[in-house]
């Protein structure tokens, strides 16, 4: 069954974590993907998100997919009990994953009913496509991306950031011109979409 905890921000929704997941947290091995912010300036919340899951008893196994094998990479994804993958480019993100296979094994890994935690483009990732968060993130980031199709885990696409500063406008913008076409689901920094197998709801505090 599919466990997915898709928030904006990991650090400002991580006290939900322990009602979602029925399994003790603390020693619990986390592979930890911070490869869509290695495109930004601004990372300072792949930090407030690691020390997030620290705080929970979570042992942390960083995990950069765009510099290591597929060997490594899936032996990591393998042997840790759940996947996080952080905010960042979105575009630049599933281009190295698509580059380095690691789309398939996380599929595949969430398939077997593990664990995986997603901010913000580590969310966006998993709708069947990410074309419409171009206006949210620089598409010219992953140059060698050939298509947007995402890794179409959930039929949902969120929209990550609604109401928060600095995307307020931007993803307002989002929702506005895809709502009507696309089943959008806006959530603000306070709001995660909680999935298990076929169900999802959004839990938390909207802006």
């Amino acid at each position: 069954m599919k466990q997915l905890f898709l928030s904006s921000s990991f650090c400002d929704i991580a006290e939900h974590l322990p009602a979602f997941y029925p399994k003790p947290l603390t020693g619990k091995r986390v592979a930890f993907i911070p490869t869509a912010s290695v495109v930004e300036v601004y990372t300072k919340y792949v930090d407030n998100d690691r020390a997030a899951l620290e705080q929970l008893g979570l042992i942390i196994e960083a995990l950069s997919i765009e510099n290591n094998s597929k060997v490594k990479i899936q032996s990591t994804l393998s042997d840790c009990d759940i996947i996080y993958v952080s905010g960042g480019n979105t575009f630049y993100l599933l281009q190295e994953l698509k580059k380095s296979g690691t789309d398939l094994l996380i599929a595949e890994e969430i398939r077997k009913g593990k664990l995986y935690i997603g901010a913000s483009a580590g969310s966006i990732i998993l709708a069947p496509d990410i074309a419409y968060s171009s206006l949210m993130d620089d598409p010219t980031k992953a140059p060698e991306l050939q298509h947007y199709h995402g890794l179409d885990i959930i039929d949902i696409y969120p929209l990550p950031h609604y109401g928060n500063a600095p995307f307020k406008e931007v993803a307002a913008q989002i929702y506005q011109e895809y709502h009507n076409r696309l089943p959008i689901v806006p959530i603000s920094n306070t709001q995660v979409i909680e999935v298990k197998g076929d169900e999802w709801q959004v839990k938390g505090i909207p802006s």
